[in-house]
C-alpha cells in the first residue's frame, strides 16, 4: 500500500504490453526506417574517419577532395535525414495522426528524400571526373525537392492538427 502525501499524483500502474496502443504504421515504418539508417549512415562516418586516420590516398589525396568532400556531405545528410525521420515517426504517434491524410502524404516524400540525397552525394563522390561528381549526383536536386514536399505536407499537416 502506497502512502500518498497531499498534492502528490496517485501512482499509475504500468500498463502491460497488450494493454499499450500500438502505434501507427507510419509512425512505426518512421521509427525503423530512421534507426536503421542512422546506425549505417553512423557507420559510413566511422569507415571515412578509418579512411582519414589510415590516410587512404583514394581519400585523402589533394586531386580527391571532391570526392572528400561528397563522401562527407553523405554521411551528414544521412545522418540528418535518419533523424527527421525519427521525428516524424515520433510526430505521428504523439499526436495520433497515422491515419490522417497528411502523415500518409509525407510519408514517401520523407523516405525517398532520406535515401536520395545522401546516396547522390555518396555516388557522386565514388566516380569523379577530373574535379567534378559523378553521375549519381542527379539524384540530389531530386532528393532535395521530395525532402522540401515532405517538410511542408508535415508541417501544415501539424499546424492542422488540433
Amino acid at each position: 500500500m502506497a502512502i500518498h502525501l497531499p498534492g502528490q499524483a496517485a501512482a499509475v500502474p504500468e500498463r502491460t504490453e497488450a494493454e499499450r496502443p500500438a502505434a501507427p504504421a507510419v509512425a512505426r515504418r518512421h521509427l525503423r526506417f530512421g534507426w536503421w539508417a542512422l546506425l549505417g549512415f553512423l557507420s559510413l562516418g566511422i569507415a571515412l574517419e578509418a579512411l582519414h586516420g589510415l590516410k587512404v590516398g583514394w581519400y585523402l589525396a589533394a586531386s580527391h577532395e571532391t570526392r572528400r568532400l561528397l563522401l562527407t556531405l553523405a554521411h551528414a545528410h544521412g545522418v540528418l535525414l535518419a533523424l527527421v525521420n525519427i521525428a516524424f515517426g515520433l510526430t505521428v504517434a504523439a499526436l495520433r495522426a497515422g491515419e490522417a491524410p497528411w502523415a500518409r502524404r509525407a510519408s514517401p516524400f520523407l523516405l525517398a528524400s532520406a535515401l536520395l540525397l545522401p546516396i547522390g552525394f555518396a555516388l557522386g563522390g565514388l566516380v569523379i571526373y577530373g574535379g567534378d561528381p559523378g553521375l549519381g549526383i542527379a539524384l540530389v536536386p531530386i532528393g532535395a525537392a521530395l525532402l522540401l514536399a515532405g517538410v511542408l505536407v508535415a508541417a501544415r499537416g501539424v499546424a492542422s492538427t488540433g
